[in-house]
């Protein structure tokens, strides 16, 4: 069972979601990546949790999680006081949650995918910064379509997930890791030096990747991902022993 963390809330347009003042917000999350995992053999399990005790608690009933794309991170979240003009709306609230649930996942041992803002998330978790933008990483083209290729570092479970040197890969991202947090290596490169790929080698599967495999699940490659991410969900782990 995997969980599929979104952190997309958007104002609601339901007329019972409206209340007097602002309406209630609604969650949104695209379902292809309830067909990947579905297509890799996992049973996909949206989530959404508004604090982060439920969070916590809702790891109890998972075997992997996968943390999805969505709106940038607050810079507060990880220290910087500095705002970039080109910041999108962020939710102070939601980023709380979605680090709360990383690191716990992450200190159980726990099969964690993060994809876009959900590697950011990985990254952040781990004590890490993003880079608040990055330039013509954003696509007009279908997500079905690649527009560049990554390279991978060899001996990487992310090569070796894939068996590619190369990648080919969407984009649709502004923002990227910067340093990273304790324990992460940068494992793929876009062409302009930018990190698209994120692993701890020393743990059972931890890997964040800024491209949208979702939506390219046709090619084997891009499968990989959620396959591994569910088979290492299907053997159990040892939890960390402080």
């Amino acid at each position: 069972m995997i969980g599929v963390f979104t952190s997309e809330r958007h104002a609601g347009v339901l007329g019972t979601l409206r209340r007097e003042g602002a309406p209630e917000p609604e969650l949104r999350l695209g379902t292809p990546y309830l067909r990947a995992v579905e297509a890799a053999g996992g049973l996909p399990v949206v989530i959404a949790p508004e604090d982060p005790e439920t969070a916590i608690a809702l790891l109890d009933r998972l075997d992997g999680l996968c943390l999805a794309g969505g709106p940038d991170l607050d810079p507060l979240s990880y220290g910087d006081p500095e705002r970039h003009e080109l910041l999108g709306e962020t939710n102070r609230r939601t980023d709380v949650v979605e680090l709360a649930l990383a690191r716990a996942a992450d200190e159980r041992r726990m099969p964690l995918l993060g994809i876009c803002r959900g590697s950011q998330a990985i990254c952040v978790a781990r004590g890490g910064t993003l880079r608040q933008h990055v330039d013509d990483h954003r696509q007009s083209a279908p997500a079905t379509d690649a527009v560049h290729e990554v390279r991978v570092t060899v001996g990487s479970r992310l090569a070796n997930l894939t068996g590619h040197g190369r990648l080919a890969v969407n984009s649709f991202h502004h923002q990227a890791a910067g340093v990273l947090g304790a324990g992460l290596r940068a494992v793929a490169h876009a062409p302009d030096g930018t990190i698209e790929a994120i692993e701890d080698p020393a743990h059972p599967f931890l890997l964040g990747i800024q491209w949208h495999a979702e939506a390219m699940v046709d090619r084997r490659e891009q499968l990989s991902l959620f396959a591994g991410l569910v088979d290492a969900a299907a053997r159990p782990t040892l939890a960390l022993v402080a």
